[in-house]
């Protein structure tokens, strides 16, 4: 698969380096993959909630793959831009400047480059 814009070349080089983690430590990726889906599945909290909360943690720690991918889980889950900007938001009253830097570039850069390759 070849990448579209730079969001999908940041997923494609996260999913590359999973893989290469993967076939080096097999067990540890299998357990840690386990317990990811676990955490991710229906539960209390619904499979979209659970991306909001991913998504504002990410901003909190400035993972920018983690940004990105879970910008992406939140769009897959059906979240709004609204909902996702709001989340940002939350985030910002405890992580500051840099967390909305984060949430005003590249969490919107996301959300428009992943719309247009849905459209």
């Amino acid at each position: 698969m070849e990448a579209r814009n730079s969001i999908e070349t940041t997923l494609l080089t996260y999913k590359k380096g999973l893989g290469d983690f993967t076939g080096k430590m097999p067990e540890f990726a299998s357990k840690f993959n386990a317990f990811t889906e676990a955490c991710f599945g229906e539960g209390a909290l619904s499979p979209k909630q659970k991306q909001l909360i991913a998504l504002g943690i990410s901003l909190h720690a400035q993972d920018e793959y983690c940004i990105i991918y879970h910008t992406k889980g939140c769009l897959d889950q059906g979240c709004s831009e609204q909902e996702i900007l709001e989340a940002v938001g939350v985030t910002a009253a405890f992580g500051g400047g840099a967390t909305m830097s984060q949430g005003v570039t590249l969490v919107q850069e996301c959300i428009q480059e992943l719309n247009r390759l849905e459209h």
